[in-house]
């Protein structure tokens, strides 16, 4: 789906989407939890549903609810399983060690850039505790065996995906330790997961619990606050322990001078960051090597996004760096990434010219509504 905008200003008052990465790990708990859980979460997408998918394949029963949805713990684990993670590094990641701790000679299937994704070194771990990888073909995954009890160690200088997935597995399996060499990255991401395994703490279910906001998503519509739309956004919490939070002091930064940032904890804020530097002061990114890895290589697709709608980037191998410029209007491949899509589409409200977007329909992954939101705001595209 192509779109074309019509630059103009948004007004009103938006709802913020529930936080997909809270979202992911509380179904996981409550699908091995000992009793039903009732999860509010008003929202899905494309993530959320491939690891719904992937948990009822392993054996729990979710339903949808108006409110959610009811999820049934695992009561027989199957021997062999089909999984489906569509394109989520989340759903992949946080998977496949719980696969190996039940056992489960599991495939997972895998779309988009997602094969091409880092397994590395979780899937040398995991062959040294007791599980078997293969790949039978570019898009499967294959995990047999079944992980031991232990002391593990992984990098954390790759993604905290990795160790979210070993956390849940370990909680599964007891009589096991993790040590996290090198550099953590995200490590807000892991204090999710803590979070959320508290929670269920000894897999007990607490019986009902709600998914909070969604900075991350929530990021598109404080920027376009700071470029001038007039939006109240409600349903962030400043308490949040998503990193993601950090855009409201990013965007103050952005505002008085050429800043400096880490993105080592908040990789998914760069796209709409970027357009927030242009049209300010521009800004160096750091620690960009996981933007490359994402779903698309959002160090290139971020320097032709703006370079499409007349602003000027470029990268070197660990710097990402926005200069101050007009943004005029153009055509902007997608790349198949929803933040690329999103962070665009803001872009184009203080744009000069109409902007283009090849395949908008990225958002699906992320924020389905999006463009229904992003027209009852005040935003003009056809």
């Amino acid at each position: 789906m192509d779109i074309t905008i019509y630059p103009r200003q948004l007004r009103g008052e938006t709802d913020v989407i529930p936080s997909k990465s809270q979202a992911h790990r509380l179904l996981i708990c409550a699908a091995f939890a000992d009793n039903p859980t009732q999860l509010v979460c008003r929202e899905t997408n494309q993530d959320i549903e491939a690891t719904v998918g992937c948990l009822r394949a392993l054996g729990a029963q979710i339903t949808e609810t108006d409110s959610g949805y009811t999820v049934i713990p695992t009561q027989e684990i199957p021997t062999c399983a089909e999984l489906h993670c569509r394109e989520s590094g989340s759903t992949l990641r946080f998977l496949l060690p719980i696969v190996g701790a039940l056992g489960v000679d599991g495939t997972f299937i895998m779309e988009g850039r997602l094969a091409d994704r880092p397994l590395s070194p979780l899937w040398e771990e995991m062959e040294r505790m007791g599980c078997t990888l293969s790949r039978p073909s570019e898009n499967t995954l294959r995990c047999t065996g079944k992980l031991k009890s232990g002391a593990y160690q992984i990098n954390g200088n790759v993604t905290s995906q990795f160790i979210t997935g070993l956390l849940f597995a370990h909680s599964l399996m007891g009589d096991c330790t993790l040590t996290v060499t090198g550099k953590l990255e995200s490590k807000p991401y892991v204090e999710l997961t803590n979070a959320a395994l508290a929670l269920f703490a000894n897999r007990h279910s607490p019986g009902c619990v709600s998914v909070e906001g969604d900075w991350s998503n929530g990021a598109f519509w404080l920027v376009a606050n700071r470029l001038g739309s007039e939006l109240t956004v409600r349903g962030l919490s400043r308490d949040s322990l998503q990193g993601d939070r950090a855009v409201v002091e990013i965007l103050q930064l952005l505002q008085s001078s050429k800043p400096t940032i880490s993105v080592a904890d908040i990789p998914d804020l760069v796209p709409v960051l970027s357009v927030a530097a242009a049209a300010n002061h521009g800004a160096v990114f750091t620690d960009i090597q996981r933007l490359r890895l994402k779903e698309s290589d959002r160090v290139a697709s971020v320097i032709h996004m703006l370079q499409s709608l007349g602003g000027k980037a470029y990268a070197t191998e660990d710097t990402l760096t926005i200069l101050p410029s007009s943004l005029t209007g153009g055509t902007v491949d997608g790349c198949n990434d929803h933040r690329i899509v999103m962070a665009a589409a803001i872009a184009a409200t203080i744009c000069t010219e109409p902007v283009r977007i090849l395949g908008a329909e990225a958002v699906q992954k992320s924020y389905p509504a999006f463009w229904a939101e992003y027209r009852r705001l005040g935003g003009n595209y056809e």
